[in-house]
């Protein structure tokens, strides 16, 4: 019974591709944004609550299924850190919206979350590392941004996030064309 458990969580698909580029293509456009290219519209907040949100707590689940704590931990807390930001940013409750204190206090408490999350990829992939690394000094760099309302800051948040969101994609390829070649196309660390 156990033997038949085990195989049939190991067969399935790694669902860490999936969760990294919903992450990666997500953040690169709302960090496009945050550049200056476009406003924050329909196609970011779009992809916040599909790919950026439901892939990844789809993919969370799958990581909870495999084993991985520190996947399913990060996919499905970041797949619910898009829907809450889209929900920030359409309006929830019409007429309210949060000021920039509470949006520093929101995006360092992420910063926080995502410094914790950084320790534990330690004894992961280089590639990996890097991502949380970049990720962590994203959100405090928007915390700042927020709590002190200097948006200039923005261009800096555009870069690293551009950066990060690159870096989780790159992540994906590497998994993705690693497993399906059978040695490291994209070296990963």
């Amino acid at each position: 019974m156990v033997d038949n458990v085990s195989s049939h969580v190991n067969s399935i698909a790694n669902p860490a591709p999936l969760g990294l580029l919903a992450f990666g293509m997500t953040t690169v456009l709302l960090s496009l944004h945050n550049l200056g290219l476009f406003g924050l519209d329909t196609m970011i907040l779009s992809m916040g609550i599909l790919y950026g949100g439901l892939a990844q707590v789809i993919a969370g689940l799958f990581e909870f299924k495999k084993g991985n704590t520190l996947g399913a931990t990060a996919f499905t807390s970041y797949g619910l850190f898009w829907l809450t930001f889209v929900l920030i940013n359409a309006g929830l409750v019409p007429g309210m919206t949060p000021d920039n204190v509470s949006l520093g206090a929101y995006f360092a408490m992420w910063g926080v979350l995502t410094l914790f999350l950084f320790i534990g990829t330690l004894k992961g992939t280089r590639a990996l590392q890097m991502v949380f690394l970049t990720l962590t000094i994203l959100f405090f760099i928007v915390a700042i941004k927020d709590a002190t309302g200097i948006s200039d800051i923005a261009y800096v948040a555009g870069a690293v996030g551009s950066i990060c969101g690159g870096t989780a994609m790159y992540t994906a390829f590497g998994d993705v064309l690693n497993e399906k070649y059978e040695r490291a196309v994209l070296p990963l660390g």
